[in-house]
């Protein structure tokens, strides 16, 4: 092979090995490896839950102005939360914090007895960071509740409170408040159960509202909202992991909160006797055609029931012709009649109907008694 064949050769396998290198620095783009993620831009979720979506956040935000958290001050431990459903909790710190709700322009405020209870300071901070020292125009223990008062230097947002009775297990709810101490938290769900809290004292003969939005320590004294933006409910105690909670009904703060601004505690009515649930096997054996009605097993000595009449063995049907099927309708109703009203308490007494007329007393505080 001549030196001018041997150049062309080399001159030939050179461009080869060009044609080769830029094939092999263009193949890697077609292997590439796929992208981790997609931001599709037609993605959109179906107009019904889109507006639904809106509507919710435009709620929130219209609602979480007038949300307060309440901050309390003192030198000992406070008492602790009310018992959960499947336990007590430990007590509050000495630095305790809670929620609660403004109901009107002034400064009035609304949130749970517990968490103010026997405090020598309370600071509410407002939405927009601002801080007031609080007063406690009042409170009571059996319902939970407690009214607060700052005086800000003008109007401030509110929360309505709507008709707890118009609340529906399966309906939408939101349950605000500051739980663990962090900023304002709204979550959501559903009216999961209408009545009395498992473990729990629902006060004088009102039903709890359940709801399985999550409730944690210090939702304490939050709203219970529904999809109109109205308080149906303040959050009181929740069960240990915080997936059930309860709230106290709005229709019953309505009927508590104008004795606390005008006396500072709540005047509950007061019979003074001891009771129980007439079952099938006592109605036939007391004369009844059906098990309804409460039977006094006692009747405390001194007490209003003594003074009006009435007797141990007694079953009690009706109060002012108000008809009684269970101790909690007896609860409820003696609870909210004024003190020193005269009622008329229809009776079966010996199998007999009899009717006698008591004056109701007050119930006191802490004392424990039987209705």
């Amino acid at each position: 092979m001549s030196r001018g064949d041997r150049d062309g050769r080399g001159l030939l396998l050179s461009l080869c090995g060009l044609l080769l290198a830029g094939c092999v620095a263009v193949g890697p783009q077609a292997s590439e490896a796929p992208p981790l993620w997609s931001e599709t831009q037609e993605a959109a979720p179906d107009s019904g839950l889109a507006r639904m979506n809106e509507a919710l956040v435009r709620l929130a935000e219209r609602l979480r102005p007038a949300l307060v958290q309440v901050r309390v001050q003192g030198d000992t431990p406070r008492v602790p939360t009310p018992p959960a459903p499947e336990g007590p909790r430990p007590p509050d710190p000495r630095r305790g914090l809670g929620s609660g709700f403004l109901i009107s322009p002034e400064g009035y405020l609304v949130t749970n007895y517990h968490v103010v209870t026997d405090a020598p300071r309370v600071e509410v901070r407002l939405a927009d960071g601002r801080r007031f020292r609080a007063q406690v125009v009042g409170r009571d223990q059996r319902t939970d509740l407690a009214l607060l008062k700052i005086d800000p230097p003008g109007p401030l947002p509110t929360f309505p409170i709507g008709d707890s009775d118009q609340a529906r297990v399966g309906e939408f709810v939101l349950a605000l408040g500051h739980p663990f101490g962090l900023d304002q938290t709204v979550s959501f769900g559903i009216v999961s159960r209408r009545g009395p809290g498992r473990g729990a004292d629902t006060g004088p003969g009102f039903d709890f509202i359940q709801t399985d939005a999550a409730v944690n320590p210090g939702n304490s004294g939050g709203p219970l909202v529904n999809m109109a933006g109205q308080v149906i409910g303040v959050n009181s105690m929740a069960s240990r992991g915080g997936s059930i909670g309860f709230a106290i009904p709005s229709n019953l703060v309505k009927t508590v909160l104008p004795q606390l601004q005008a006396r500072g505690r709540v005047q509950w009515g007061w019979l003074g006797v001891s009771i129980e649930e007439v079952s099938e096997e006592l109605a036939g054996a007391l004369g009844l055609p059906e098990a309804k009605g409460v039977l006094v097993n006692r009747v405390l000595p001194g007490q209003p029931a003594e003074r009006g009449g009435i007797k141990a063995k007694d079953v009690i049907l009706s109060i002012d012709g108000a008809p009684i099927a269970q101790p909690r309708d007896l609860v409820r109703l003696v609870s909210t009649t004024p003190v020193g009203k005269k009622v008329e308490v229809g009776v079966l007494r010996d199998g007999k109907p009899e009717r006698v007329t008591v004056e109701i007393g007050e119930y006191k505080e802490p004392e424990e008694r039987p209705q």
